[in-house]
Protein backbone atom coordinates (compact mmCIF):
# COMPACT_ATOMS: atom_id res chain seq x y z
CA UNK A 1 0.00 0.00 0.00
CA UNK A 2 1.81 3.68 -1.01
CA UNK A 3 0.87 5.82 1.85
CA UNK A 4 0.42 9.70 1.10
CA UNK A 5 2.65 11.80 2.55
CA UNK A 6 1.89 14.92 3.80
CA UNK A 7 3.22 17.17 1.02
CA UNK A 8 0.60 15.55 -1.46
CA UNK A 9 -2.03 16.99 0.58
CA UNK A 10 -3.65 20.62 0.19
CA UNK A 11 -1.52 22.51 3.41
CA UNK A 12 -3.34 25.58 4.51
CA UNK A 13 -1.47 28.31 4.89
CA UNK A 14 -3.40 30.95 7.54
CA UNK A 15 -1.98 34.17 8.47
CA UNK A 16 1.49 34.03 10.89
CA UNK A 17 2.55 36.38 12.97
CA UNK A 18 5.94 36.83 15.05
CA UNK A 19 6.15 36.60 19.31
CA UNK A 20 5.52 40.21 19.23
CA UNK A 21 2.17 40.34 17.63
CA UNK A 22 -0.28 41.83 19.84
CA UNK A 23 -2.77 39.10 20.90
CA UNK A 24 -6.01 41.60 20.04
CA UNK A 25 -4.04 41.34 16.47
CA UNK A 26 -4.16 37.07 16.79
CA UNK A 27 -7.53 36.91 18.19
CA UNK A 28 -9.07 39.10 15.14
CA UNK A 29 -7.18 36.95 12.70
CA UNK A 30 -8.57 33.57 14.43
CA UNK A 31 -12.32 35.20 14.54
CA UNK A 32 -12.19 34.01 10.61
CA UNK A 33 -14.19 31.00 10.32
CA UNK A 34 -11.27 29.66 7.99
CA UNK A 35 -8.36 30.30 10.66
CA UNK A 36 -8.21 27.65 13.51
CA UNK A 37 -4.65 28.33 14.52
CA UNK A 38 -1.54 30.72 14.11
CA UNK A 39 1.87 29.39 13.48
CA UNK A 40 4.36 32.21 15.18
CA UNK A 41 7.31 32.80 13.09
CA UNK A 42 11.03 34.18 13.98
CA UNK A 43 12.88 34.89 10.95
CA UNK A 44 11.22 31.65 8.81
CA UNK A 45 11.63 29.48 11.61
CA UNK A 46 8.12 27.90 13.73
CA UNK A 47 8.78 28.93 17.71
CA UNK A 48 5.11 28.79 18.68
CA UNK A 49 1.68 28.53 17.53
CA UNK A 50 -1.21 30.00 19.12
CA UNK A 51 -4.84 28.98 18.82
CA UNK A 52 -8.63 29.93 19.95
CA UNK A 53 -8.29 27.98 23.30
CA UNK A 54 -5.16 29.84 24.07
CA UNK A 55 -6.92 33.22 23.54
CA UNK A 56 -9.72 32.13 25.28
CA UNK A 57 -7.60 31.08 28.23
CA UNK A 58 -6.33 34.67 28.58
CA UNK A 59 -9.33 36.01 28.67
CA UNK A 60 -10.52 33.81 31.55
CA UNK A 61 -7.30 34.27 33.38
CA UNK A 62 -6.31 38.08 32.99
CA UNK A 63 -7.79 41.85 31.24
CA UNK A 64 -3.90 42.16 30.29
CA UNK A 65 -3.19 42.51 26.59
CA UNK A 66 0.33 40.56 26.02
CA UNK A 67 2.33 40.05 23.49
CA UNK A 68 1.76 36.59 21.52
CA UNK A 69 4.85 35.30 22.78
CA UNK A 70 3.29 34.90 26.31
CA UNK A 71 0.38 32.63 25.35
CA UNK A 72 2.00 31.18 22.46
CA UNK A 73 2.42 27.18 22.50
CA UNK A 74 6.00 26.29 22.09
CA UNK A 75 7.99 24.63 21.83
CA UNK A 76 6.51 23.17 18.74
CA UNK A 77 5.72 19.89 17.52
CA UNK A 78 6.28 19.83 13.60
CA UNK A 79 6.05 17.33 11.05
CA UNK A 80 8.04 17.55 7.59
CA UNK A 81 6.44 16.84 4.55
CA UNK A 82 7.95 13.85 3.71
CA UNK A 83 6.15 12.19 6.52
CA UNK A 84 3.19 9.74 5.66
CA UNK A 85 -0.38 11.20 6.80
CA UNK A 86 -0.40 8.39 8.93
CA UNK A 87 2.58 9.37 11.41
CA UNK A 88 1.47 12.88 10.99
CA UNK A 89 -1.60 11.72 12.69
CA UNK A 90 0.29 9.78 14.90
CA UNK A 91 2.00 12.42 16.23
CA UNK A 92 -1.49 14.79 16.56
CA UNK A 93 -2.67 11.82 18.60
CA UNK A 94 0.76 11.14 20.70
CA UNK A 95 1.11 14.91 21.44
CA UNK A 96 -2.45 15.98 21.69
CA UNK A 97 -2.40 18.34 19.32
CA UNK A 98 -5.20 19.69 16.55
CA UNK A 99 -2.30 21.68 14.31
CA UNK A 100 1.06 20.40 12.94
CA UNK A 101 3.04 23.35 11.21
CA UNK A 102 4.92 21.97 8.34
CA UNK A 103 9.04 22.80 7.93
CA UNK A 104 11.26 21.46 5.84
CA UNK A 105 15.02 22.42 6.35
CA UNK A 106 13.82 24.52 9.50
CA UNK A 107 11.60 26.89 7.26
CA UNK A 108 7.45 27.15 7.78
CA UNK A 109 5.52 25.22 4.56
CA UNK A 110 2.49 25.61 6.02
CA UNK A 111 0.05 24.41 8.26
CA UNK A 112 -1.79 20.82 8.48
CA UNK A 113 -4.46 20.39 10.76
CA UNK A 114 -7.06 17.74 12.02
CA UNK A 115 -9.68 18.60 9.65
CA UNK A 116 -6.75 18.84 6.34
CA UNK A 117 -6.10 15.03 7.41
CA UNK A 118 -9.68 13.34 8.12
CA UNK A 119 -10.13 12.75 4.77
CA UNK A 120 -7.40 10.42 4.14
CA UNK A 121 -7.74 8.30 7.12
CA UNK A 122 -9.93 5.69 7.67
CA UNK A 123 -13.26 6.81 9.74
CA UNK A 124 -13.13 4.18 12.26
CA UNK A 125 -9.70 3.13 13.24
CA UNK A 126 -9.29 0.68 16.33
CA UNK A 127 -5.91 -0.77 17.93
CA UNK A 128 -5.97 -1.82 21.12
CA UNK A 129 -2.90 -2.86 22.88
CA UNK A 130 -3.21 -4.85 26.16
CA UNK A 131 -0.50 -3.92 28.40
CA UNK A 132 -1.74 -5.59 30.75
CA UNK A 133 -4.05 -8.60 32.18
CA UNK A 134 -6.90 -8.92 30.21
CA UNK A 135 -9.86 -8.08 32.42
CA UNK A 136 -11.58 -11.00 33.79
CA UNK A 137 -15.03 -10.96 35.09
CA UNK A 138 -15.70 -13.56 37.89
CA UNK A 139 -19.99 -13.80 39.69
CA UNK A 140 -20.19 -13.75 43.13
CA UNK A 141 -21.23 -16.95 43.99
CA UNK A 142 -25.09 -17.08 43.19
CA UNK A 143 -24.86 -14.52 40.83
CA UNK A 144 -25.26 -14.78 36.96
CA UNK A 145 -23.09 -12.49 34.50
CA UNK A 146 -24.71 -11.33 31.08
CA UNK A 147 -23.54 -9.49 28.30
CA UNK A 148 -24.50 -6.15 29.56
CA UNK A 149 -22.95 -6.48 32.94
Amino acid sequence: MIETTVESVDLRSPPTITPETPVTEAAHSLRRPTVSALSVLEDESVVGIVTESDIVALVAETDDRPATRTIMSAPVTTVSPTATITDAAETMRTYGVKHLPVVSDGVYRGLLSVRTLAPYLPRHRLEIEWRDEPMRLEATEGQELTVGD
